[in-house]
């Protein structure tokens, strides 16, 4: 299965990473300044393909916290429902226990060939 992950999987996605920073690698600055006057506010300056990682890796991340937050109602759904069948299992045995000690141990069958 590792071998599988890594061949079909990790290779396809290490040759396009290494792909995009060899086609992408002309300097490029990145300016936070809408305006764009002579002295940008914060500017950045680095290769292209560290913008573009740079997003893909805050998708990812801003992409998963969403999904996260969104399934809360049915994690917290999911534990309530657990605590119920823990009671419901702690209850059975319980029952089991007091059937137990009220019902009279029972004799083995007898041999009808005997009687």
């Amino acid at each position: 299965m590792r071998r599988f992950l890594i061949l079909f999987v990790l290779l396809p996605i290490a040759i396009v990473v290494v792909v995009l920073a060899v086609a992408n690698r002309a300097s490029v600055t990145f300016s936070l300044d809408p305006i764009g006057g002579t002295a940008p506010g914060w500017s950045a300056t680095a290769p292209f393909y560290v913008f573009l990682f740079t997003a893909v890796v805050l998708g990812v991340i801003i992409g998963g916290a969403a999904a996260w937050l969104r399934q809360g109602r049915w994690r917290h759904a999911a534990r309530a429902e657990r605590a119920q069948a823990d009671r419901l299992r702690l209850e059975v045995e319980r029952l089991r226990e007091r059937l137990e000690a009220t019902t009279p141990a029972l004799s083995p069958p007898r041999d009808r060939d005997a009687a």
